[in-house]
């Protein structure tokens, strides 16, 4: 299974996503720099956190307009995996491959600490591993992720069970209904605030974030390598 993990200028996580997938998954993984558009030749695709074009205007707002985004629009349509991490979960909203918008952390400051979070799906491609009600304790590390959408966005986000990650605890940054991770209605894609990438080995504090990795290679392999 062949993983990309587009580049941007500002891009911070891009090798925190290389090495999760060569240390958890020992796949073959190439950073795409974001002048590229075509991601034909990969199964998945991993938008790392950071920012993005220095988050000029908003997160992932200019982000969006970068010849990769095209390739990964299709990858997205093809079915294959597509996850955006913190930055790249702002920018999968901006491109609007996921419903709603990010605002500022309700303290208006950088949060950058462990968050355990509550598994509300674990029938996705990216949660295969956990079992649904699993508390797990993955970090994060923003200042814009107030996750905010309508109503009606929120009652179909209930209804499809596209809430595949809460926030346990504490609600860190405001989200509405503590929400931590969504994907789309066919549940190939999916953002989320924290970093599992940072969460693969004790050694970091936490190794909950390997089953993500380990569910997206074993629904690829069984899946002819897309979703």
């Amino acid at each position: 299974m062949k993983f990309a993990v587009p580049v941007f200028p500002g891009s911070n996580c891009d090798m925190d996503c290389i090495h999760a997938v060569e240390d958890v998954l020992g796949e073959p993984v190439t950073p795409v720099w974001h002048h590229e558009s075509d991601l034909s030749s990969f199964d998945a695709v991993i938008l790392p956190g950071g920012f993005s074009y220095g988050d000029y205007l908003r997160s992932g707002a200019i982000a969006r307009f970068s010849p990769v985004m095209q390739g990964v629009k299709k990858a997205a349509a093809d079915g294959k995996l597509v996850i955006g991490i913190c930055n790249g979960f702002q920018i999968l909203l901006e491109s609007g491959l996921l419903p709603g918008a990010m605002l500022k952390n309700k303290n208006l400051s950088f949060l950058c600490d462990f968050q355990t979070l509550r598994v509300e799906n674990a029938k996705t491609p990216f949660t295969m591993q956990y079992q649904e009600g699993e508390r797990i304790r993955i970090p994060i590390a923003h200042q814009e992720g107030n996750y905010y959408c309508d109503e009606k966005t929120l009652a179909g986000l209930e209804e499809n069970g596209q809430i595949v990650f809460r926030y346990a605890d504490e609600n860190p940054n405001g989200s509405v209904q503590n929400i931590a991770g969504i994907c789309n209605r066919e549940g190939n894609v999916l953002g989320m605030m924290p970093h599992p990438e940072r969460a693969i080995h004790e050694w970091m504090g936490s190794e909950d974030g390997r089953r993500l990795f380990q569910s997206m290679l074993k629904y690829g392999k069984e899946n002819g390598g897309a979703a």
